[in-house]
């Protein structure tokens, strides 16, 4: 037995496998297609249909494509040999990865992270030994993670070193496409793509993007001010946390909310792997952050309409939400500029804020017509909170 093939036996078997494990499956057929088209792959699995998907449909085997955790995206072949392909479970939506079914080219390349061939007897599981399959992983041209791997699996034409010299090439030529599409995108958001987002004192986002005023949702609005915060990008799983909270797998409600946000938006504005925002962005809440970097706090004020998505329940809206306040506060209490601390005690946010009136009575003159009101402001507040009305006189 080949050293590749034995290294990977032991990881099925450590993994708990036997040998009449069959693949699972790993989507339902509504969430496979939303999941599908928001896959980076999905804009050159036609240029990987013409170039291998129709030699399959010549010959008799079946070309697959899969995504990084070796699940089955597409699957395309004449029609008699996907019968019999379905009948090993090689097929759209079905859970190849090395840990769910054993030894196979598909998901022991993800494993190895190269090319792999695997013939016949050499597959752990006895389903699937009458095959032999060859596959290679799809890097990402930007960030060189794994974006998921291109397979042949046939019978005998799937054994010989032509096959594996196939799908490489393949892989080499999805690469490049994705090279240059990522260049094309570049061009045209640096000279033509800007989004401005309101999300202050607002119960969901309003969206200005190449002329169009959008209102949206309060999810996508959610999505929107997570992604503009994290210009870098969030994977599934850490945009799922920042939505719903950590815990439940919520990433199939995830996958639905982004297809129609980026239906609703465009598919070149929201991308995934990971999920960000392709726009050059500007937002209401992140400018008033950059005013208080800039200790520019009258013009942090001035922005300021109030908290940001003050219904939303995303923790990492929240978290947001209560930074940038508590930012603000914490100006605002240590200004001398009297001014700035009457325009947040009139504020939404500060119109019940002790600490704050109580600076605003120390920086008022004895002579100003705001005192009287200052301190009768004072006055309430602390009996609402249970202290001594007489406490801070100023």
């Amino acid at each position: 037995m080949r050293g590749l093939v034995a290294a990977s036996w032991g990881r099925s078997i450590a993994a708990g496998l036997q040998s009449d494990a069959a693949a699972p499956f790993a989507f339902e057929a509504d969430e496979l297609a939303a999941y599908r088209a928001e896959h980076p792959l999905s804009a050159v699995f036609p240029m990987l249909y013409d170039v291998l998907g129709r030699a399959a449909e010549d010959s008799d085997f079946v070309m697959a494509v899969g995504d990084s955790d070796g699940r089955l995206l597409w699957v395309c072949g004449r029609p008699n040999v996907l019968r019999a392909a379905d009948g090993i479970h090689f097929t759209e939506g079905a859970w190849w990865a090395e840990r769910q079914v054993g030894t196979n080219a598909l998901g022991t390349s993800l494993e190895v992270a190269g090319p792999v061939q695997i013939r016949s007897a050499e597959h752990f599981t006895l389903l699937v030994q009458p095959w032999s399959c060859a596959a290679a992983p799809i890097y990402d041209p930007e960030t060189q993670r794994v974006l998921g791997v291109v397979d042949i699996t046939g019978t005998a034409d799937a054994s010989s070193p032509l096959s594996l010299a196939m799908v490489r090439a393949a892989a080499r030529m999805a690469e490049a496409e994705l090279g240059r599409l990522m260049t094309v995108r570049k061009v045209l958001g640096d000279s033509t793509r800007r989004m401005r987002i309101s999300a202050l004192g607002r119960p969901d986002a309003a969206v200005r993007i190449d002329g169009r005023d959008l209102r949206l949702s309060r999810r996508h609005s959610d999505i929107v001010v997570l992604l503009a915060e994290h210009p870098e990008g969030l994977s599934a799983e850490e945009l799922s946390d920042a939505l719903y909270g950590e815990g439940d797998d919520h990433q199939s409600s995830l996958r639905g909310e982004v297809t129609r946000l980026r239906a609703l938006l465009g598919a070149d504005i929201v991308e995934s792997r990971p999920y960000r925002l392709h726009p050059d962005i500007a937002a209401d809440w992140l400018e008033t952050a950059d005013d208080l970097d800039s200790h520019l706090l009258s013009s942090a004020l001035r922005r300021y309409a109030g908290p940001l998505l003050p219904q939303s329940d995303a923790p990492g809206v929240v978290a947001s939400r209560n930074r940038l306040e508590n930012r603000i506060r914490a100006a605002v209490l240590q200004t001398y500029d009297v001014d700035l601390v009457a325009a947040w005690t009139r504020s939404y946010a500060g119109v019940n804020d002790l600490a704050a009136w109580e600076r605003q009575l120390t920086l008022l003159s004895p002579t100003s017509p705001l005192r009287p009101a200052a301190q009768s402001e004072v006055r309430r507040l602390r009996t609402d909170y249970g202290l001594d009305p007489a406490g801070t006189e100023g």
